[in-house]
């Protein structure tokens, strides 16, 4: 299989006058890489990395166009020509690799989310109607400051023209402010910007203008929408958007179709959708925008395979694919589907964890199945071996084969052991949970990389002393993982007891009332009781944790909470287990000391953490090999911090 299975996906685009080399985008996105609001050197190798995996379009992360704009202290700024030198870098870098690049222009409105000292900003918006997520009360601008923000615009597009890139992106999805002006929920304004919806887009068309006028005839202006903000309180609709496109039209050389708004947590979801949700679900959206304009149109939204893209593309729902986080997991993916290398591709797996979910924590951005991604300057070149070995892998979890592709990569001569008769560890049982099936791709995509590096896998094969002696490995990487941890407790026989695992193996069915002893409130409690509560049980959820989903990444942890509300699962805060015993659980709230007492209980499961293997180490005593301990093994945690510490030891030995 070659490009030609992708005639449409490979087939050249011209925007506005530049020509793209193929169908697909890698859209704006935070990355937290930037330093001191400026474009830094790990910005520019995160970049330069996606160009040189194939991609055609790189789109870079919102730059404000004002100090009004300062939504997070991770931005980016083009409010001064100090920021041209970092751009002109970035954009030599990509357009060597024949990748096109377009800047986002941004203003949030109401949309903040901190500040860099951390004291509550002042926002500015249309009119002063309050921010639901945030819980921000705005400012109404006054003309002078809009006219400020307009040539804010202006001067952001000119300083890009100058810097080399090959146009901007006007950010009007998501509720951001460009979308408040247009919405009359968030714009009550009587003077000629608020009103009409003659005036109500004034606001838009005199920015995009004014862009036009700074810049020249082959500079890109692009338009970023939210077709449908999905939220009759707060957001816009489609037929809103679509009644102003024919006043857009001839000022943008494309549009680039989103869903959601930031201004409430359901609407949110939609900025980075978990895996909950329908590969490519916007592609909809964007066709209906098709039949309303001459300029071509991108759609983002779980688009995470090329064969997506290629049908999006063919049935002519939209003309170029955003697949942001499908480079994020894999920067070469462009190439090995044009290539024809297509069980190559490393897909991703829409969990959130180390992309977005680090930059809500204010972290670089990652991935939890390619941590080399946002430490190209460290890990994106792998050194070879000095010297060829003979390494172990003990466990063939996520974390062993991350070493053992890592180091055979490198060159050395890698056998990784597994005991049972399936690679995966505790990804197995992860993809059992409702909706995450797409976590077991981990496993494939993680047994491919040891494919394609030349591991040597030995399937159900408990390691012993015996074989370590046989085998004489010079070094050895220990992945043996964790179990449950089963906290000591008070109880009697009329709770029957079963652990997260027993549940998700199968190993023995509940029965009647449910209680969910939650103590980390994380993917686990949480899928467990959508579970058991689908399959006819009255389910509790007693979450040891100050708010339900604390550790997930926001939009997983809001579309979860939004699933168990449906469902009518009871969660309990601050709940410490004691015991069980008369068909009662009792807990203990972690902060007033009180009893929390859950009667009418026939089963109780326990999703109390883990606690790591270590019996092995016994197995190396006396024996003068070196070890390294990586993953659950090491300390219990999750994937990320596996495939990561699988990374070191592999690049280590």
């Amino acid at each position: 299989m070659t490009a030609t299975a992708f005639p449409h996906l490979f087939q050249p685009i011209t925007l506005g006058r530049k020509t793209i080399k193929n169908r697909i985008m890698s859209s704006g996105h935070d990355t937290c890489l930037p330093e001191n609001g400026l474009v830094s050197e790990a910005y520019i190798a995160y970049q330069e990395a996606r160009a040189r995996g194939g991609v055609g379009l790189i789109v870079t992360q919102v730059a404000g166009i004002h100090e009004t704009a300062r939504y997070t202290s991770h931005l980016i700024m083009a409010t001064s020509d100090d920021c041209i030198a970092g751009y002109r870098a970035l954009a030599e870098k990509c357009h060597a690799h024949g990748a096109v690049v377009v800047s986002q222009l941004f203003h949030p409105g109401r949309e903040i989310m901190e500040s860099a000292d951390g004291l509550l900003a002042v926002a500015y918006a249309p009119s002063p109607v309050p921010n639901e997520r945030f819980h921000v009360m705005p400012r109404a601008l006054d003309k002078p400051l809009i006219r400020e923000i307009i040539d804010g615009y202006a001067a952001g597009a000119r300083r890009m023209l100058v810097a080399g890139l090959d146009g901007v992106e006007y950010v009007a999805s998501h509720g951001y402010l460009p979308s408040q002006f247009l919405s009359e929920k968030t714009n009550l304004r009587t003077d000629e910007y608020g009103g009409s919806p003659e005036n109500r887009r004034r606001f838009l068309i005199e920015c995009l203008q004014a862009m036009r006028a700074a810049t020249h005839e082959d500079f890109i202006i692009g338009m970023r929408i939210s077709l449908d903000e999905d939220d009759e309180q707060l957001g816009i609709t489609a037929d809103e958007w679509l009644a102003a496109v024919p006043y857009l039209d001839g000022l943008v050389d494309y549009y680039s179709v989103t869903c959601g708004t930031s201004a409430s947590q359901g609407a949110a979801i939609h900025i980075t959708a978990p895996m909950t949700f329908k590969a490519a679900y916007v592609a909809p959206y964007a066709a209906r925008l098709k039949q309303a304009t001459k300029v071509p149109v991108i759609v983002t939204g779980r688009i995470n395979q090329p064969q997506e893209a290629e049908s999006i593309i063919a049935s002519g729902q939209a003309d170029i694919c955003g697949m942001t986080r499908a480079l994020i997991c894999d920067p070469d993916m462009p190439l090995k589907a044009r290539n024809g290398k297509i069980d190559d591709i490393r897909a991703c797996i829409a969990c959130n964890q180390a992309c977005i979910g680090h930059f809500h924590r204010g972290l670089p951005i990652s991935c939890i199945q390619h941590p080399e991604t946002g430490r190209e300057l460290q890990f994106g070149t792998l050194p070879k071996a000095a010297k060829p070995k003979r390494v172990m892998v003990v466990g063939g979890g996520p974390a062993g084969m991350k070493a053992a592709a890592t180091a055979a990569l490198r060159g050395h001569e890698v056998t990784l052991y597994e005991a049972g008769r399936q690679l995966g560890g505790q990804a197995l049982l992860a993809q059992l949970l409702p909706g995450r099936a797409e976590f077991g791709g981990i496993i494939t995509n993680l047994k491919r990389e040891c494919e394609l590096a030349g591991v040597t896998f030995c399937l159900n094969r408990k390691v012993d002393r015996a074989l370590i002696e046989a085998d004489r490995p010079d070094e050895i990487i220990l992945a043996t993982g964790a179990t449950p941890y089963f906290p000591p407790l008070e109880v009697d026989d009329s709770v029957r007891i079963l652990s997260a695992w027993d549940v998700l193996e199968n190993r023995e069915k509940p029965r009647g009332n449910v209680v969910i002893a939650d103590w980390k409130s994380d993917w686990i409690g949480a899928g467990l009781a959508q579970k058991l509560t689908q399959e006819g049980h009255y389910v509790r959820l007693a979450i040891n944790s100050p708010m339900f989903g604390s550790p997930l990444p926001f939009y997983v942890r809001d579309n979860l909470a939004g699933i168990l509300h449906k469902l009518q699962v009871q969660i309990t805060p601050y709940a410490r287990l004691y015991g069980a015993d008369q068909r009662t659980v009792y807990f203990q709230h972690t902060t007033s000391g009180e009893p929390i007492i859950l009667e009418d209980v026939d089963t109780l499961v326990l999703a109390t953490g883990h606690q790591s293997r270590t019996d092995f180490l016994d197995t190396l005593t006396g024996l003068d090999i070196s070890y390294t301990i990586i993953g659950d093994a090491m300390a219990p945690r999750t994937a990320e911090e596996a495939v990561f510490e699988g990374l070191k030891a592999g690049c280590s030995v």
